[in-house]
Formats: structure tokens, sequence, C-alpha cells
């Protein structure tokens, strides 16, 4: 399996450091609003990556954070007027009930931030008695990035020539700033009832400070893999190693890997441009988590995604078309040809998760077994879907229908025996936007997944 390595710009062959199991940190949401489907891109990555992980036979132990104190979630908690908890649990119900939609694997471990404070403070104090740390007038603590040697590897920046010595306090900065950051902030009026005592008086830890500590709590002092948006490599990600590092003299993360942004239409996503997208609203517009999740994870992860509706389309057709193709599916013994499909399958994802190959080898079995027959490739499109997660399996290849559908169903049934031909059209709508497709037969209403 090989895999780039943000830290050394190479691809490398990529194995457990040691038990056949892979320590994996996925840096999770800031759950101050619903996650919109730049997030989720990053995520799915995660997703595919841990599949092709398990693909391969090795166990995963992941870990994803869930960042409750911030200076986004503590704004956000403030300005509702409720308890940082009470405003943060809503984005982290929605969060998990988005990754459902989008068949996305469970971490081992979610960790929330506000429930591991002694472990930060344990780590801020262990850098400051290093000397690497320090406390400033107004009783925040600072990392100081000169007294780390090694800071700048994982972004590869020229330190001698960035602009140093400033301060950082905030959890998010210029990226052009290699400054001192903040692991400890000083309790200011402004973060009102939320704040925890610690040695250097009454405070929150900083967003960075965070994620090294999880990490290594449920991963040890040095793991395998870390992954995140390549929005997260600097400052975020490269704040971690030197915490990490200069609190323990070990490594911390063997291999990095980072996808890139999403974009839709073509552009930025911004709330400005009208084409901000969070998981709920392109529901509402109809389309299904599986054919979301197609668009997300239909492009190399280290390629720019364009998300547009014609893609969502296509991503409905293409579904369409391999749900008829396994419908006629059965199990037995693979023809040679389907093995050599899911041959140069296997050899597309662990060539750096090279989905788009994988995809054509999908559709290259696809298009044998329409031709051929599909006796005996039942086993081959399961396999596959290890990987993907977004093929249907079942009676006939087809999805259970949800109760709320067929509750639909049973109410369009009524209207059409009434002749209530309005009636049945509305409900006929209603069943769409939920993603499913009802034809109308001598036997009665058949429904399928859009």
């Amino acid at each position: 399996m090989l895999v780039q390595n943000s830290l050394t710009r190479r691809l490398e062959e990529f194995a457990p450091m040691e038990n056949g199991e892979v320590r994996m940190y996925t840096c999770g949401p800031t759950v101050y609003n619903y996650a919109h489907i730049g997030n989720f891109r990053a995520y799915a990555f995660e997703d595919i990556l841990r599949r092709v992980i398990e693909f391969n036979g090795w166990k995963v132990r992941q870990v994803m954070n869930l960042t409750d104190v911030d200076d986004k979630t503590i704004r956000g908690a403030n300005a509702a007027g409720v308890a940082l908890a009470d405003y943060t649990k809503t984005y982290k119900d929605a969060f998990f009930a988005d990754l459902k939609t989008l068949n996305i694997e469970s971490a081992e471990v979610y960790p929330a931030a506000t429930d591991h404070i002694p472990e930060m403070i344990a780590l801020v104090a262990k850098l400051v008695e290093k000397g690497v740390a320090y406390k400033s007038d107004d009783g925040s603590v600072y990392f100081s990035v000169r007294k780390f040697p090694g800071y700048g590897k994982l972004a590869h920046i020229d330190f001698d020539n960035q602009r140093t010595g400033a301060r950082c306090l905030g959890d998010e900065y210029d990226k052009e700033n290699v400054g001192d950051f903040a692991l400890w902030k000083a309790w200011e009026e402004s973060d009102g009832p939320v704040g925890w005592d610690s040695p250097w008086g009454r405070g929150r830890p900083g967003w960075h400070i965070e994620c090294s500590a999880m990490s290594m709590k449920y991963l040890g002092e040095t793991f395998d893999l870390h992954t995140g948006g390549i929005d997260n490599l600097f400052p975020h990600h490269e704040n971690e190693i030197a915490q990490a590092e200069a609190a323990t003299g070990k490594p911390f993360v063997k291999t990095w890997m980072h996808c890139a942004h999403l974009k839709v239409n073509g552009e930025k996503m911004s709330k400005s441009l009208g084409n901000f997208f969070t998981l709920r609203d392109l529901l509402e517009k109809g389309w299904s988590g599986r054919e979301i999740r197609y668009v997300l994870i239909n492009a190399h992860y280290r390629a720019g995604l364009n998300f547009a509706f014609t893609a969502l389309e296509d991503a409905r057709k293409s579904l369409a078309r391999i749900d008829a193709c396994v419908e006629k599916a059965t199990d037995g013994e693979a023809p040679a040809w389907a093995l050599k499909h899911l041959d140069d399958f296997t050899a597309a994802v662990n060539d750096d998760l090279n989905i788009p190959r994988a995809f054509a080898a999908l559709f290259e079995l696809v298009r044998e077994a329409n031709s051929k027959g599909a006796e005996g490739t039942l086993g081959v499109f399961q396999h596959m879907d290890k990987v993907l997660g977004l093929i249907f399996f079942g009676k006939g290849g087809k999805e259970e229908i949800p109760a709320e559908i067929q509750a639909l169903l049973d109410q369009r049934a009524e209207a059409r025996k009434a002749k209530n031909w309005a009636e049945s059209d509305r409900l006929r709508d209603a069943i769409a936007a939920a993603g499913w497709l009802v034809k109308d037969s001598k036997s009665g209403q058949i429904a399928s997944r859009i």
C-alpha cells in the first residue's frame, strides 16, 4: 500500500508500526455549527483511507476529536445565551447523524476537548518545565517556536525568512505569521462562564494543544498516521508536532496525509456566493446520502474536488447502473474476467487511494457482467464495496424501504384508490425528495432508491 507522506513529500510504502494495528488520528469537527460539504470531503477521504487499511487485512484504532471549546464555540454559546455543553451538543448530535447518512465508518474513540482538560494542563506543564513554553504577563502560556529546532518541517517552512517573535493568542492566525502560539489562554470577560483552573490561573486550552494531548492519550506518544484537510497542515498540525515532540523527545507521527480543498461549481464555497451547503441542505434538495458520498469520494484526495449539481446527477445515473447490475449478480465462483477487475481495483486503491481508477475497474466489471452475465460476481461487488461503501445489497440487490417512505407509499396507494391524482402526485414528489423513485405497475407500486 503506497501513500503520499506530507512530512517527506514522497510516496512511501505504508504498514503498521506494530501488532498489525494502525493507530490513526483524524481531525474532527469544531462543533459550533453544522458541518458543510467541504468538511465532509475530508471525512469521506479519511473513511476511504480507513476502509483501504481494513481492505488490506489490518486492524484500525481511529481517534477523531470533537473540538467543543475554542474561540468559535465560546462566541456561539455566549451569543445564544446557553451553556457551552448545551450549545455544542446540538452540533455533535448532527455530526454523528451526518456520518451515518454518508455511511462513514465509526471511529473507535471520539474524545471531546472539554473532557480532557487535565491531560492538556499536564502537557502544558511539561512544556513549561522543559523551557520551551513561558507564561506571559496576562496569565496565558505560549510555546516558543524558536526553542524547538524542528519547527516548520511539516509545512517545509524556510524558518529564517519568516516573521517571528509575534504572539498568536487566537486559535487561528495568519499563515504567514510564524509566531509563538497559545497553549493556555488566560480567562477574559468575553469568555463568560467558560474556564478552568490551572497552575497559571483560570483559563482554557488553545486549540492546538487539544489534539496533541488527546491523540497521545489514546494512541501513544508515537503513532502511525495523522490526517486532515490541507488547511490544517499549517499552523495546526505543525504546532501539534512541536508540542508533542518537545514534550516527549520522540517522533510524533510516522505518516501524515492531507486532502485538497473542495470547491462548488469551480468557486470557493462561501455564503456570500450562495454556494455554501451543509449535508442537510443537499438532502432537502432531494439528493441521497450515497449520491453525495459518490461525488465526495470520486476524485483523488490530493486533487481539488469540484462539487456541482451536475456531478450529483451523474452520480444518480451511475448508481442506478450499478444497482441494476448488482440486482442480477449471484453467489458462486467468480469468473476469471471478474477477478481481473478486482485485481485492478485492488491495485488502484493501494496506489495512494486512487479511487477514480478504482471506479473505472468497477464499471468495467459492470460492463462485462451486463454482456457476459452476472453469475458469480456478487462476491466481487461486495469486496469492492468494502472500500467504496455505496453499493446496495440484499434481496434482489435492493435496499429495504424505510418505515417513513413506506408510510408515504401507503398514503399514495390510498390516494390513487380514491382517484385523488393531485394528492398522488404530491406524495410521489415527496417520496422523490426523500431520494426514492416510485413506479406504478399492474401489481402495485414499486419503490427504489434514486
